[in-house]
């Protein structure tokens, strides 16, 4: 048979491989081997023709599955799941569709009884902290050898864990008497959906468990911010925290999968590993990567200038919501960034400890001078004041975290003790803001004047509070929670930084101060200070004071909690110094 003339060579195109079809026969000496092994039984048929042997290999790169066959046995590995370390997010979940459930067939006259099983179901989470005191179980992990877990409860997981599941349940205890002309079972699920989400991120070690969790914990309080129907301000503000959150969010997600693109992985210990070793050629995609994800988690912590949202937010917020997103909204914010920072990108340290730097002393002092200029006659002052404290304490949270790029991962003890300061202080303030807004629904800062004439009780505890968060006696655990900011910044040789934070601790006392000496002066005084006060709302509505009423108990018991727990730590302020001094990972 004749053969057909070669092809051409075409330049420029790549000469494609010939299939080749390989047929032999018995008269080729090909021999066929077929062997069953009664011992494992394993099929193995093999086909060689000399010396040939056939083999398939099936693997992908990073996938935590494998399957493989042998002569020698077959394994399947499968993940087990440690149901315990996983227990509290997924109790305040179950927790959480239960009363969605129940709101179908619970009449309306006993629609309070929701708020309780909230209350109930963050109690038993809590509770379910005490078996993981160890901090060393993880679960859903790798079985290829690498270690990496996607789930990890050790000693950070559950301090932020706690912290988030308080504040929660102190929200809550707001709440139950707040929610007379909100949707009852639709306010419940949301809140405790966003609490789940909230306790799982600090949990997550790997960036779509991240993301995941990042999400479930912003989305419900996008409802919440709204909930308030026919309220154009709750509208307002709902809206402005949505569009922010998405634009932070697709920023983010854009640098994870630059980040992914880069080291093949999405594990966060995985990826510290990588990105030392990242190829020249992906070197630019990696460190935009890195930059896109800083970028979107600034957005969650409302970092300067990141932070326009807060103001509006909070103000069009249900005052329990704000004073959710002041304390549990921050505290997932600041643990995914202390997550991605110190755990998966600590080679880049050199870029994001300067660049979080920055921001530290950019967001105190934007939230200290705003903070400044508020209107003490203008409506919700009081909770615009609060919001605007809120910017500044972020500054100071972001300080040991770029402190750790210079002096190790020992720093983010510091954040964690003040951002425990924190959580407990302003959802106190937040609480007394709660009682005197039943009386005066403009809740201004003047509508604070003699408040202790009326309330002293409620006028003494708020004083507590805002000395605590200037840093001032007999606020000792504000003050030691500074402390030890102020000596992160110093040991990691942030000089400059320590002189921006400490100018910015002197123009917060003055605001605070000032809230603080209005809770004890006299009615005239007051009146001859500021004459007839305007008590129509910018939005028409009258503001005149009610007459005082008696708490709910929740609230109160919201109040009690935390005096009592900011005056506990007062008292062992060596406390706050020794568990900053503590590694969490």
């Amino acid at each position: 048979m004749a053969r057909r003339p070669p092809r051409p060579h075409r330049p420029g195109r790549a000469e494609a491989p010939r299939r080749r079809q390989v047929v032999t026969t018995a008269a080729e000496s090909t021999t066929g081997l077929v062997q069953t092994a009664a011992g494992n039984a394993s099929g193995l048929v093999q086909t060689a023709a000399g010396n040939a042997s056939g083999l398939v290999q099936t693997a992908t790169g990073d996938s935590s599955g494998l399957v493989r066959t042998a002569a020698g046995g077959t394994s399947s590995l499968v993940q087990s799941v440690d149901w315990l370390a996983i227990a509290p997010p997924l109790t305040v979940a179950a927790v959480a569709l239960v009363i969605l459930v129940a709101d179908l067939f619970v009449p309306k006259e006993r629609k309070p009884l929701l708020g309780y099983g909230a209350v109930a179901g963050l109690v038993a989470a809590l509770a379910l902290l005490l078996p993981l005191r160890d901090g060393d179980r993880s679960t859903f992990c790798l079985t290829t050898g690498t270690h990496a877990c996607s789930y990890t409860a050790d000693h950070f997981t559950l301090v932020i864990q706690l912290l988030v599941l308080g504040g929660a349940l102190l929200t809550a205890l707001l709440s139950i008497g707040d929610t007379r002309k909100l949707p009852a079972g639709e306010f419940w699920f949301l809140l405790l959906s966003s609490a789940a989400g909230a306790a799982l991120l600090p949990a997550a070690r790997d960036l779509a468990t991240l993301v995941v969790a990042l999400e479930v914990a912003s989305l419900p309080a996008f409802a919440l911010v709204g909930i308030k129907r026919g309220d154009r301000r709750s509208s307002e503000a709902a809206l402005k925290f949505f569009l922010s959150s998405v634009v932070a969010t697709a920023v983010m997600l854009l640098g994870v999968s630059f980040v992914y693109a880069a080291t093949g992985t999405l594990h966060l210990t995985e990826i510290a590993g990588r990105l030392d070793d990242v190829p020249g050629q992906l070197a630019t995609l990696a460190e935009a990567g890195v930059a896109l994800t800083l970028v979107g988690f600034a957005f969650k912590t409302a970092a300067a200038p990141f932070h326009f949202w807060v103001p509006d937010t909070y103000v069009g917020a249900p005052l329990p919501i704000a004073a959710y997103l002041a304390v549990v909204g921050k505290a997932v914010g600041f643990s995914g960034l202390i997550l991605v920072t110190v755990v998966a990108f600590p080679s880049y340290a050199d870029v994001w400890g300067p660049a979080l730097a920055v921001l530290a002393a950019l967001t105190m002092t934007v939230g200290n001078v705003a903070a400044l200029r508020q209107n003490a006659t203008r409506a919700r002052s009081a909770v615009r004041l609060l919001a605007w404290s809120s910017v500044a304490q972020a500054g100071y949270l972001l300080v040991p975290i770029a402190a750790a790029a210079y002096a190790g991962d020992r720093q983010i003890g510091s954040t964690v003790a003040y951002a425990l300061m924190y959580a407990v202080v302003n959802l106190g303030a937040f609480a007394v803001a709660a009682l005197v807004a039943r009386t005066h629904p403009g809740n201004r800062l003047a509508d604070y004047r003699n408040l202790y004439a009326t309330r002293p009780l409620a006028a003494l505890t708020l004083g507590f509070f805002l000395l605590c968060l200037a840093g001032l006696p007999p606020g000792i655990i504000g003050l030691f929670a500074k402390v030890t900011v102020f000596s992160s910044a110093v040991d990691a040789g942030l000089g400059w930084l320590a002189v921006v934070m400490a100018v910015n601790v002197v123009i917060a006392l003055y605001y605070y101060l000032q809230w603080t000496a209005a809770l004890f002066r006299g009615p005239a005084e007051d009146e001859a200070r500021d004459g007839a006060q305007d008590r129509t709302a910018e939005d028409g509505t009258d503001q005149r004071p009610a007459a005082p009423r008696r708490a709910p108990a929740p609230l109160t018991a919201a109040i009690v909690i935390t005096a009592v727990a900011g005056i506990a730590l007062s008292g062992a302020p060596q406390a706050v110094l020794r568990f900053a001094d503590v590694n969490l990972f």
